[in-house]
């Protein structure tokens, strides 16, 4: 499922997809939980440079597994069903967003130590979240 987020506490609404024909999303909204400005500084977004992108054969969907500097806050490994829009070429020196202060996650036989974030596109494969000019590494969105 693909949840979108408005920090918007008048109009907070959370979007899912209900069903996938002929490759078209059809979306629903649903009122959801608001939260305060102290919940949503508890989230570590960052931002980190793509250091290296290699396969990830072993992952159930597509994916590449991801090394990024986040300066200060080292450097991380993640795993990302990105494979649709970028190459790994492509990835190289980018700078991406992740939330970094979720535990672990044992994806097959790796731990992925941060989540990338993105959006779908209108068939559901990721677009990367992304700064528009670079920032230093390990910058927390504010």
């Amino acid at each position: 499922m693909l949840y979108a987020l408005s920090v918007d506490g008048v109009y907070g609404f959370f979007m899912h997809v209900v069903c996938n024909y002929s490759n078209r999303h059809f979306f629903t909204f649903a009122p959801m939980e608001t939260i305060t400005w102290h919940d949503f500084e508890k989230v570590e977004l960052r931002v980190g440079t793509v250091l290296e992108a290699i396969d990830f054969p072993e992952a159930r969907k597509p994916a590449f597994k991801v090394r990024v500097d986040f300066g200060e806050f080292g450097i991380r490994w993640s795993s990302a069903q990105i494979t649709k829009h970028y190459t790994k070429e492509q990835l190289i020196g980018r700078q991406i967003v992740g939330v970094t202060n979720f535990p672990k996650k044992q994806i097959a036989n790796f731990m992925s130590e941060f989540l990338v974030t993105g959006f779908a596109d209108e068939n559901g494969d990721i677009v990367l979240t992304a700064v528009e000019k670079p920032v230093p590494n390990g910058s927390k969105l504010i």
